[in-house]
């Protein structure tokens, strides 16, 4: 028997009841005062024991039946009186029933049993102090009784609470972190994102400046660009660590597990794009996975620009060792167009592609197709996992 078994409650009725029935034979068996009926009275020790077993499961009815032991004894068998088992065992049932039962339907149990041992006291020839003895001798075992419900319920209540407790103290640490990543979002919003848009406008000034130097303007709208993009990448970076209040969501940080919707984009803006991308492509470093990104949607922004609605080829491959991302577009309308940038001048395009490779030790390769296209191929290493 385990000791959860031995815990349960039910185990005291179960064992009293039997252990209450043979003692109270034997009182009307060794007793003098039973007389000639004491073998025939043993039906009511018999009764006592049922009753109290029965209080197991049903604490009221249980209390009824050990309570009839009393008529029993003295009305059907002329008994002279209670015994002293009985009367132990009845108080018992009662105390049980103040513990298991709501308490009215204990202070049933409690009526039934002071009423069955008084009465059948008198009727057997008893005095009438019977009439008062019992009820001050049952009562305090009712009274311990409803004292172990409160109890119980008292304990319950604490431990509803200390859970309640514990849920709003995890709450508050929630909190409390959500307050720090909202802190640190901040500051780190306000110390660079202030000074790149700075950069970002000054760059804009220089631009218009530049009117006259096509190549020099071209060269600072691609830093421009970059800057703002920084600027973007920068905010949603920094969404994650804000714990929106509001309901806002976080902007979504760029990943190639968004490819789909980058590849709908530029579906939407008219280039016919053919994409071939592992179905299982695992989990990438977040460094490594933004840059990936990022150059191929460079790539097909440059598609859009120089060689207008080429229809385009987007291969990703996936090794232990590397990750590839092909970008190849068929002839523009421009022949001279590419993805990369124009023939004749090279893009800052091109030059931000291989400064994010640069960054995570990848490599670039971007050259004309001999059908007059243009692919950009690059790899990106993947760190050793072991």
């Amino acid at each position: 028997m385990t000791m959860t078994r031995l815990k349960d409650p039910r185990l005291v009725p179960l064992v009293f009841g039997p252990l209450i029935g043979i003692l109270s034979v034997l009182e009307t068996n060794l007793d003098d005062f039973f007389g000639a009926s004491s073998a025939a009275i043993s039906v009511s020790g018999i009764v006592l024991g049922v009753g109290v077993v029965v209080a197991t499961w049903y604490p009221l009815v249980g209390a009824v039946v050990a309570a009839a032991c009393f008529p029993v004894g003295v009305v059907a068998f002329d008994a002279p009186g209670a015994g002293g088992a009985a009367m132990i065992g009845l108080i018992g049932a009662v105390a049980w029933a103040g513990w298991r039962e709501p308490p009215r339907r204990s202070a049933v149990a409690l009526c039934v049993a002071a009423v069955s041992f008084a009465g059948t006291s008198v009727l057997g020839g008893e005095s009438l102090w019977e009439l008062f003895f019992v009820p001050a001798i049952l009562l305090p075992g009712w009274y311990m009784g409803l004292l172990a419900q409160r109890s119980g319920e008292r304990a319950v209540k604490l431990a509803e609470l200390a859970a309640a407790l514990d849920a709003e103290r995890e709450a508050n640490a929630q909190t409390a972190v959500a307050q720090e990543r909202t802190r640190i979002a901040r500051e780190v919003h306000d110390a660079v994102a202030h000074s790149v848009s700075v950069m970002t406008l000054q760059l804009g000034g220089l631009r218009r400046l530049l009117a006259n130097r096509p190549a020099e303007q071209e060269i600072v709208a691609g830093l421009e660009r970059l800057g703002r993009q920084t600027v973007e990448e920068m905010r949603g970076l920094v969404g994650i660590l804000r714990e929106r209040v509001d309901g806002e969501r976080p902007t979504p940080v760029p990943s190639l597990a968004r490819v789909d919707e980058l590849i709908s984009d530029v579906r939407a803006a008219g280039l016919v794009v053919h994409l071939d991308s592992p179905a299982d492509l695992p989990r990438l470093p977040p460094v490594l996975d933004l840059t990936a990104y990022r150059v191929l949607q460079e790539a097909l922004t440059n598609v859009l620009r120089h060689a207008g609605a080429a229809p385009t080829a987007v291969v990703i491959g996936y090794t232990e060792q590397a990750l590839t991302l092909e970008v190849c577009n068929e002839p523009g309308p421009v022949a001279r167009e590419s993805a990369g940038a124009p023939a004749k001048r090279g893009g800052h395009g091109l030059v931000g592609m291989r400064e994010r490779l640069a960054m995570v030790h990848g490599s670039l390769h971007a050259a004309p197709e001999p059908d007059g296209g243009f692919a950009v191929r690059a790899r990106f290493p993947l760190p050793r996992t072991r």
